[in-house]
């Protein structure tokens, strides 16, 4: 899309390449690295990481609403080209989601320093691995338009999720965190939304390119199976006797978060039960 001709690291597919390679060089060496070390304690990065993190998601969440609404967005399907200077905003928004990907890629490497292992599961990898690089196929193609919705809903729900882990860091704020389930069923309406709009433009199309349309139905498709099985796995078997004993129920809600569906944000939980 010539509208983004010029914009950073969106000329050349090499620094996103790159970016992602080193990314996972670093979990594979900084595992090495840490094998034999005291996992560091991070407290106030983490602070500071999350707050910025909830900002900038904050920050994108309203300038796409005030952005869509300006152009008159179609909601059930929006082309590339009718909004004129609106398209132009939303498409600076992108650049700062698309940018926002490599940005948490530290939910990785804080796991790694703080050795939690465990948390860095397939499902944490292949998600911040795949974003970072569907989305610079996003901004060079389709920067605009029917991609708004997807980023306007993952925004909100990063709102309450980096929010939940700044918190999660202060000790004394842990007996609140009640609500981790409720982000897990977020999280999956998240994904059917964004699925159910982006078939609703298949099947009363507007001139939005079509297999952009399948294949982002398709990625989404994958994140709904891969949460499915997290949701099944932490909220609906039935833990064993042994575990009821050696875990009590306090330390659920004080000290440990399932390994899964955390593992894909950003190594807050300490991860004994998961052990």
């Amino acid at each position: 899309d010539t509208r983004v001709r010029g914009w950073f690291l969106l000329d050349s597919y090499l620094p996103t390449f790159f970016l992602t390679g080193a990314y996972l060089l670093c979990i594979w060496l900084g595992n090495k690295f840490m094998k034999d070390r005291p996992p560091f304690s991070l407290r106030p990065h983490l602070i500071v990481y999350n707050l910025g993190i909830t900002l900038l998601s904050f920050y994108m969440l309203i300038e796409l609403i005030l952005a869509t609404w300006e152009g008159g967005y179609n909601l059930q399907c929006q082309n590339l080209h009718s909004a004129g200077e609106a398209d132009i905003r939303v498409a600076k928004v992108l650049w700062w989601y698309y940018f926002s990907k490599v940005i948490e890629f530290m939910d990785t490497i804080f796991f790694v320093l703080r050795k939690k292992s465990s948390q860095i599961t397939f499902l944490h990898v292949y998600h911040h691995a795949t974003m970072f690089n569907i989305w610079w196929c996003v901004l060079n193609w389709i920067p605009c338009g029917q991609s708004f919705f997807g980023p306007t809903l993952n925004s909100f729900i990063h709102v309450l999720m980096y929010s939940y882990y700044g918190l999660s860091v202060i000790p004394s704020m842990r007996k609140y965190l009640w609500w981790k389930k409720y982000l897990t069923q977020a999280q999956l309406i998240q994904f059917l939304l964004t699925i159910v709009h982006t078939l609703s433009a298949a099947v009363k199309p507007c001139g939005f390119p079509f297999g952009c349309l399948m294949f982002q139905s398709s990625y989404m498709a994958t994140l709904v199976i891969l949460f499915i099985n997290f949701y099944i796995k932490t909220y609906r078997k039935a833990p064993s006797r042994t575990a009821v004993k050696e875990t009590p129920a306090t330390t659920e809600i004080k000290n440990g978060f399932h390994k899964d569906y955390f593992a894909a944000a950003n190594g807050l939980q300490n991860n004994k039960k998961a052990q």
